[in-house]
């Protein structure tokens, strides 16, 4: 994965925070997207290895148990 994108976002929120003053605010905003963002990488790439599980979530239909 690369960084480039974490790099431009860290730059709009330092000119945002810089035109508006509230430079702590777009730091903790900054860092809690940053954070969800891995957050989800990991959660898709642990689905992807979990064995025998595609097709078989709540939104096919049945239940996360597998049944009706």
């Amino acid at each position: 994965m690369s960084n480039w994108p974490y790099i431009i976002y860290a730059i709009i929120l330092g000119v945002l925070s810089f035109i508006t003053g509230e430079i702590v605010t777009f730091v903790m905003l900054g860092f809690i997207l940053i954070t969800l963002n891995n957050i989800n990488t990991n959660l898709k790439r642990i689905h992807q290895k979990l064995p025998g599980k595609q097709g078989a979530g709540a939104d096919q239909g049945g239940n996360v148990h597998g049944n009706n």
